[in-house]
């Protein structure tokens, strides 16, 4: 087969023919738990912690896949190996996995019917952060707030994210090249829409929002090993917004990009404007670790003629 693959309820078709019944409670609702990963190299990166998260995300919303983490693991494997093998030399993919409870019965005339579990991967879009490892991001601050606990559980990682879509439209009237910051109620941060905030105080330490208060990021955590391995303390707290405008830096943590630094908020430069030495540092190590520099595949797939 000379097009990308996909896992689709226990069997693997062409991604082409993937897709998802109209009373799927997934379309309907927005009941879609899911986990994104990218590969490095052609290799899955934190595969078996991906599997991990997903593993509670079904458990908290109460659906059982009918598919094992093993099965998980193993057509993961597969879809992207066997993808991979399609893109130019040096390129990598995204790879995302949902699962979703079914139909909906009221919307299937009663009917009833077993979890969806699709697998399937895409080229990573580089030209949306590319130029971000070199001149930074923007963030900003809206009135759209992170949702409360009370709502659902931070470590819950699933497709229902209109507060995201609202959070990001307000930011873009604001700043059209900037990304949304959302605070709680208590005013502290939290995440933006697509990533974990870092903030970098003098020391320096790396300070993130309490465990419990967002998801647990998996790039995140890896920055955190990171850190660990050059003597970089690290620290869980409450961050105010005046704190965070008071840092020397700002990192933000994702599976596409894995680290990038924002160097204004509200306007305002973090530190010296630009992205700093512990951003600088933490980069490198994430190049080391996955063998390549990040940075220049991303800016080379991104039709950046100066890093080829």
């Amino acid at each position: 087969m000379h097009e990308p693959i996909a896992f689709f309820n226990g069997q693997f078709i062409a991604a082409s023919a993937a897709s998802i019944p109209l009373n799927d409670a997934g379309f309907v609702l927005g009941a879609t738990v899911t986990e994104q990963l990218r590969t490095f190299g052609g290799r899955l990166f934190r595969l078996d912690e991906h599997l991990a998260r997903l593993a509670r995300s079904l458990e908290i919303v109460g659906v059982d896949p009918l598919t094992s983490a093993a099965e998980f693991r193993s057509a993961a494997i597969q879809v992207a190996e066997q993808n991979h093998a399609l893109l130019e030399d040096g390129n990598d993919l995204g790879l995302a996995m949902i699962v979703t409870p079914g139909l909906y019965a009221p919307y299937a005339e009663g009917k009833q019917g077993d979890p969806l579990v699709c697998i399937y991967s895409y080229r990573l879009p580089f030209v949306r952060w590319a130029e971000t490892y070199r001149t930074g991001c923007r963030l900003v601050t809206t009135p759209v707030q992170q949702v409360p606990a009370e709502c659902w559980p931070p470590d819950l990682k699933c497709r229902s994210r209109m507060h995201y879509y609202l959070a990001d439209r307000a930011a873009a009237a604001i700043d059209p090249q900037a990304r949304a910051l959302l605070l709680n109620r208590r005013g502290e941060l939290t995440e933006t829409s697509t990533a974990n905030v870092l903030l970098v105080e003098p020391g320096p330490t790396l300070v993130a929002a309490p465990p419990g208060e967002v998801l647990a990021g998996i790039s995140q955590q890896f920055v955190m090993e990171l850190a660990d391995r050059c003597r970089l303390p690290t620290r869980f707290r409450p961050i105010s917004l005046d704190e965070a405008l008071q840092a020397e830096e700002i990192l933000l943590t994702s599976t596409p990009y894995g680290i990038a630094p924002a160097v204004r908020l509200n306007g305002a430069p973090i530190g010296e404007g630009r992205p700093g030495p512990v951003f600088r540092q933490l980069l490198s190590l994430w190049s080391t670790e996955v063998g390549f520099d990040i940075s220049e595949q991303a800016h080379r797939f991104a039709g950046d003629s100066s890093a080829r």
